[in-house]
């Protein structure tokens, strides 16, 4: 007992304990901005090569050909009576030659549905409604009796306080093999489905081969299970009748920080995990999905907080367990304009969800971290988002503490730590900018080179403003799946989009 009281007396413990925090902290993020470089070289890579395999192709063939795929569009509605009609009127317009478009009143107490059955000239139909997937019921389905709107279909339900059951609802609705979901305050491309489509229609035809008059399939087939795309904000874009006509950065400060983080996220995040076939999610705003493995898999799950994600990891280990090669691809390309949170309250509750989605998700799927058996899935995707995703706020705020507690106590190497706070800051800083400049360079979306310059110069004062929110909130959503604190889903508030003053001629992409 006096050594021990003698040890802890001399400071031994806790000088040891502090230097081994510092070794930890310091490995924890160098293998940290490794690992976001190699996604960044891993990204460029992968654009290139999208760029150059689809730099001649001819889309209409796909549209004029009686064989292609048809695609449900599903979408889950709940108080947005603000946007519903120019939204519906959005995914009513795609280019592309055989889809349906399933909206899903989900118990919306405003006037949803109301706008719906006047604009769209809605009645109520009798439907075969078969539930192969689990949902609130169902309790009626409308048709329009104007053939202008013969692909819409709505369906009004009990509330089952998520997407998730919702989403489920419209999948047993779904007359096609492949389904798209989307948030009703997403602007989508009118070349969405088309595109999307794409990698399923490639992946089966690079696949197929005649030997002596024989179709067979190559032992390397990866069944596409799900195809995702960039979304950005639509905040301050120019928007008629649900079609972007202008795309510009978000005016205000928090949409603007989203719009930097959702192009590094998909352009450099997401298109490095497809260089290496893993994709660790396909976002919940704009996913392309093979019906028949996410119905075998179970379909979304409605107590799930993070169901885009839980999904594909669903359908994942489905495949895998079944002894299936798959793969989920993303284009580069921006398809989906989303409407961010403009006010701290929204977004904190948006954030604190994501935070609790994660925590659940790798508590829930936990038997495949680290586990050999689902490949890449258990060794490289779960693994970093345990390590670089659900940690990271932890250990960040552990870092802060601890280095509070070497200046209060004047052990801080102040050169060191100078040296390296200004090289993390630069790190991040340029892995942004290149992020934000690779697509302006690649895509053009916006206008004029000053509106890009602009976005660049808000990963300067991220790391001040933005990033402590986002691990603030993280560790409260954290908190909250800890202490299971029940979940109530809040409204978005939506403001709406801006029609322009004087039509615009420029088109978005």
């Amino acid at each position: 007992m006096k050594v021990i009281i003698d040890f802890f007396s001399r400071g031994t413990f806790w000088d040891v304990l502090g230097i081994f925090f510092q070794y930890a902290v310091f490995l924890y993020g160098t293998s940290l901005l490794i690992a976001y470089g190699i996604l960044a070289i891993l990204s460029l890579a992968s654009i290139r090569r999208y760029m150059k395999k689809n730099a001649n192709v001819d889309y209409n063939i796909i549209i004029e050909s009686p064989l292609a795929p048809g695609i449900s569009v599903i979408a889950p509605a709940f108080n947005e009576g603000v946007t519903i009609i120019s939204n519906v009127r959005s995914l009513l317009t795609f280019n592309y030659p055989k889809y349906e478009v399933i909206l899903i009143n989900d118990g919306s107490t405003d006037d949803t549905l109301e706008k719906l059955v006047n604009e769209f000239e809605l009645v109520q139909v009798d439907f075969a409604y078969r539930e192969k997937l689990l949902s609130k019921p169902v309790k009626r389905i409308f048709k329009s009796t104007n053939p202008a709107y013969d692909k819409l279909v709505v369906i009004d339900k009990v509330n089952g306080k998520s997407k998730a059951d919702a989403s489920n609802a419209g999948i047993n609705v779904a007359s096609y093999d492949y389904f798209l979901c989307t948030d009703v305050d997403c602007i989508l491309d009118k070349d969405t489905l088309i595109k999307l489509i794409k990698p399923f229609m490639d992946e089966e035809t690079s696949t197929v081969r005649e030997i002596n008059g024989d179709v067979q399939i190559q032992e390397d087939y990866k069944r596409v299970i799900a195809t995702g795309a960039t979304l950005r904000m639509v905040n301050s874009c120019e928007v008629d009748d649900g079609l972007i006509l202008r795309v510009r950065p978000p005016r205000r400060i928090l949409p603007r920080f989203q719009e930097m983080e959702y192009i590094r996220a998909f352009v450099l995040g997401k298109m490095g995990w497809d260089r290496i076939n893993s994709v660790p999610n396909v976002s919940g705003g704009l996913g392309m999905f093979d019906k028949d493995i996410a119905i075998k898999a179970g379909g979304y799950d409605s107590l799930s907080l993070a169901e885009d994600m839980d999904l594909i990891t669903r359908m994942g280990a489905f495949m895998t367990d079944n002894n299936k090669k798959y793969s989920v691809k993303y284009v580069p390309i921006t398809l989906c304009w989303t409407e961010g949170p403009t006010t701290l309250k929204v977004f904190g509750r948006q954030r604190a969800r994501w935070g609790r989605g994660l925590a659940q998700l790798m508590s829930t799927h936990r038997k495949i971290l680290f586990n050999p058996r689902y490949g890449r899935m258990g060794l490289i995707v779960f693994p970093y988002h345990f390590f670089y995703e659900l940690l990271a706020p932890i250990i960040e705020f552990l870092g802060i503490l601890f280095y509070i507690y070497l200046i209060i106590t004047r052990q801080i190497n102040w050169p060191y730590a100078i040296i390296l706070i200004v090289f993390v800051y630069t790190y991040s800083v340029m892995i942004t900018t290149i992020a934000l400049l690779w697509d302006q360079i690649t895509f053009k979306y916006y206008k004029t080179w000053g509106e890009t310059i602009g976005l660049c110069l808000m990963a300067f004062i991220e790391p001040f403003l933005y990033h402590p929110l986002i691990w603030f909130f993280a560790l409260k959503g954290y908190f909250n799946f800890i202490i299971g604190k029940k979940h109530v889903w809040g409204n978005m508030q939506r403001q709406g989009f801006n029609a322009p003053k004087k039509r615009s001629t420029v088109k978005a992409g």
